[in-house]
């Protein structure tokens, strides 16, 4: 097996600060009540907020700095976040603290070997708003300290990983395993700075100063004892939150923060060889001043996953829609994939043989003008012309018509909204007809008609359509003009 740790050792501020495309000084403060930094952005930093400096004395020092509170829950659905997305390159993931560690040896071939597979995953943990250390090993715990410790490690042999667990420092024995300070203390005493000098001391003297799980942690990195993992079982529905370090109005912050979540829905559908029609981007506004939330559904006009064409249609949607309150942090929903057919291709495909995409465009106007602006026409059962057409939704197929309904008689493209009084016509410009239309008394007087309708040609060699009333006085009446 070959695994690969995904270590974030700024995940407590990279969860507030992947949202943000301004460099506004922040920091994270611990719990209260002695509140102190424990993470700062490097613009905090160059004003010399560092980790443990108090609250009062991190203010003091740059006065415009934003301070937040520490998230745990925040960071371990970051964890998950990534874990989902990480499953378009292997469906065998592990959570660890603070780390993601993926067993990608299946998974080397079609990426093209193990450099280009690691440039893929640093590369699109970027693109989430994240900043990761990386590193390769034959098991998941040499892969973690190396990602802490060695970063950019690519270890695939047992003989190599020896010489790299040798060389790392004490402290890697207190990464995410649970020893404690006494037993870091009793190995300093003795004079061992390295793994290296651990693993030269005696076992039996170890064992006998109550130091048996440093012997367990380092048979386990050296992969001489198992080291099991729990597997991460993706969501069925795809569920992500960003809070703003700030709330904002503003739509191009609100779509640099929405293509973070956007990144990780692309992995989710890529895992799953699937596409969406539609998700949901819920809007939460800030507390203090609107409790409610604004809940935007984003139609894409076909089954994709393209996150250019979501970011798109989620930029026009922002655009026109006026804010109750500032935003302080987005939620991206989906769910319901359906399987995606890889795009048809041939030998001379390029960019100026593509199809224009029609589902798009209607996706693009509904955004911009809205859901009732935009309608298509479909033919409706009646035979009073007038009413034989209906409206539906651009991105619904229109109703079905039987297939053994008889044609209808020519009908002009072109139909008055109300017929216009003419004079009668002589008998040698009528080409066709009557057409007989009876019908609507079930309507009401005013959509009861009585009519036979006529093809008939005007001086100007015009084809028009035209009908005389059955009833009393018999008016003639222009109702349309053929193409």
């Amino acid at each position: 097996m070959l695994w690969c740790a995904l270590y974030l050792p700024d995940l407590a501020l990279q969860v507030f600060t992947r949202g943000r495309s301004d460099s506004t000084p922040l920091a994270v403060l611990g719990p209260r009540p002695r509140q102190r930094v424990v993470a700062a952005c490097p613009a905090a930093v160059a004003c010399g907020v560092e980790p443990a400096l108090g609250r009062a004395g991190a203010l003091a020092l740059a006065p415009g700095l934003l301070l937040v509170d520490r998230d745990p829950r925040l960071e371990r659905a970051a964890l998950v976040e990534i874990a989902s997305w990480a499953t378009r390159f292997t469906p065998s993931i592990s959570l660890d603290t603070s780390a993601v560690l993926l067993e990608v040896e299946a998974s080397l071939r079609l990426f093209g070997g193990l450099p280009p597979l690691c440039d893929a995953i640093l590369g699109g943990l970027g693109e989430l708003g994240f900043d990761g250390c990386l590193a390769v090993a034959p098991n998941p715990l040499a892969a973690r300290w190396l990602a802490r410790f060695a970063p950019g490690s690519l270890i695939c042999e047992g003989s190599a990983l020896e010489v790299a667990i040798d060389a790392l420092p004490l402290a890697a024995l207190a990464d995410g395993c649970g020893l404690n300070g006494t037993t870091l203390e009793l190995l300093s005493g003795v004079g061992a700075g390295s793994l290296g000098d651990v693993r030269r001391l005696p076992r039996s003297g170890l064992a006998r100063r109550q130091a048996r799980q440093v012997i367990d942690l380092l048979d386990r990195a050296c992969g001489h004892t198992p080291d099991p993992r729990p597997w991460f079982a993706p969501p069925e529905r795809h569920a992500s939150r960003l809070p703003l370090p700030a709330p904002t109005d503003q739509v191009d912050s609100l779509l640099f923060a929405l293509r973070r979540l956007l990144g990780g829905l692309s992995g989710w559908l890529e895992a799953r060889h699937g596409g969406l029609e539609a998700f949901t981007l819920v809007l939460e506004h800030e507390r203090n001043r609107h409790g409610a939330e604004t809940r935007i559904e984003i139609i894409l006009g076909a089954l994709c996953r393209d996150m250019a064409r979501c970011q798109l249609l989620a930029r026009e949607h922002l655009s026109r829609l006026p804010l109750v309150a500032p935003v302080e942090a987005l939620r991206l929903e989906a769910d319901s994939p359906r399987l995606l057919a890889p795009p048809a291709t041939d030998l001379f495909d390029h960019d100026n043989s593509r199809q224009a995409d029609p589902g798009l465009l209607l996706a693009t106007l509904k955004a911009r003008l809205g859901d009732d602006a935009v309608r298509c026409l479909a033919v409706h059962s009646d035979h009073r012309p007038e009413r034989a057409w209906r409206h539906h939704a651009p991105l619904q197929g229109p109703p079905s018509i039987p297939a053994d309904r008889p044609a209808p008689p020519p009908r002009p493209l072109w139909l008055l909204a109300l017929p216009r009084p003419i004079a009668q016509p002589a008998p040698e410009t009528l080409l066709a007809g009557p057409e007989r239309v009876e019908s609507g008394w079930w309507d009401g007087d005013e959509a009861d008609v009585c009519r036979d309708y006529f093809v008939a040609r005007r001086s100007d060699h015009s084809l028009v359509w035209i009908f005389r009333e059955r009833r009393a006085p018999h008016g003639w009446f222009l109702h349309g003009y053929f193409a």
